[in-house]
C-alpha cells in the first residue's frame, strides 16, 4: 500500500528546501551586486536571470521611492516573502 502522507511530506520538504536555496541565491546576488561585477560573467548572468523575474515582480507592487533611490529594498522584501511561504508550508500538517 502506498503511503500518501509520507509522499506529501517528502514533496513539502523538497519545496521548502528549494525555496531556501532560492533565498540564498538572492542573498548571493545582492552581495555580488555590491562589488560591481562584470555583467558578461556567466555566474552574474545566471544570478540575474534567476532572480530578476521575482525581484521585478516585487518592484511592481512597491512604491517607487523604495527602489528608485540609491537603496534597493526589493531583495529584502523578496526574502521576507520567501520566509513567510516557508513558515506557511511548514505549518501544514498532512
Amino acid at each position: 500500500m502506498f503511503d500518501y502522507g509520507g509522499f506529501f511530506m517528502g514533496v513539502k520538504s523538497l519545496i521548502i528546501s528549494l525555496i531556501e536555496i532560492y533565498s540564498w541565491v538572492v542573498i548571493i546576488r545582492v552581495l555580488i551586486s555590491w562589488i560591481n561585477p562584470d555583467p558578461y560573467n556567466p555566474i552574474v548572468q545566471f544570478l540575474r536571470g534567476v532572480t530578476d523575474p521575482a525581484i521585478e515582480t516585487v518592484r511592481r507592487f512597491m512604491p517607487n521611492f523604495l527602489w528608485s533611490t540609491g537603496l534597493d529594498f526589493t531583495p529584502l522584501i523578496l526574502i521576507l516573502l520567501l520566509r513567510v511561504i516557508i513558515m506557511f508550508l511548514a505549518s501544514i500538517r498532512i
